[in-house]
């Protein structure tokens, strides 16, 4: 699928925002452990990338009913739903100078349509070397989910199966959507609230 920047501005994906606040102490202290000088760009993305994907649970996964939204508060706590991982590694790559936005998908919130949907969160990421944008999908892996970093042909978490009313949205925007953060922050348990609360369209 070709990816459609929101903003011809480069400069917008790299915004510090309130829930990318990636000047916190927690945030630079971590990117001071992951990164150096010497590294890659392509290198810097692949281990953030990394990172959120498998030092991050997902709340599901572990089934923790914690909801966490701010990327600092996503890596003090080592969890969080798609929305919050996304922060979080926006934030990392931010700090870094390297391009980066969210992307969606509307998917089926289980295995059937009649269980509901709801929107996935990933990311989209500028490579300056290749120039040109990537998506990444840092949700984290279990059996039948295997997201991979790869440059070449895009290794996400999930293709959504269009026979079933799922899409893939094509813009990478700056921000967050507005009711990815509004269901964190008004939301006190994520098992209910990845059941029952999650928004199921853009």
């Amino acid at each position: 699928m070709e990816v459609i920047p929101e903003s011809v501005n480069i400069k917008d994906y790299l915004d510090e925002l309130d829930v990318v606040d990636y000047s916190h102490p927690l945030i630079r202290q971590k990117a001071d452990e992951l990164f150096y000088d010497e590294q890659s760009e392509i290198e810097k993305v692949k281990i953030a990338f990394e990172f959120v994907r498998d030092k991050i649970s997902h709340s599901w996964d572990i089934q923790s009913t914690r909801v966490v939204c701010k990327a600092s508060e996503v890596f003090k706590n080592k969890e969080g739903i798609c929305y919050a991982k996304s922060n979080l590694l926006t934030a990392l790559l931010r700090l870094q100078g390297i391009p980066a936005g969210f992307c969606y998908q509307r998917l089926m919130i289980f295995d059937t349509p009649d269980k509901g949907y709801c929107l996935h969160a990933l990311n989209g990421v500028f490579l300056r070397s290749l120039n040109r944008w990537i998506r990444i999908d840092a949700r984290g892996n279990k059996p039948g989910v295997q997201a991979q970093f790869s440059v070449n042909k895009e290794i996400l978490a999930f293709l959504p199966q269009e026979e079933f009313g799922e899409k893939d949205y094509p813009i990478i925007y700056t921000k967050p959507n507005p009711k990815t953060i509004a269901t964190l922050e008004v939301n006190t348990n994520a098992i209910k609230m990845y059941k029952h609360h999650l928004p199921d369209y853009i």
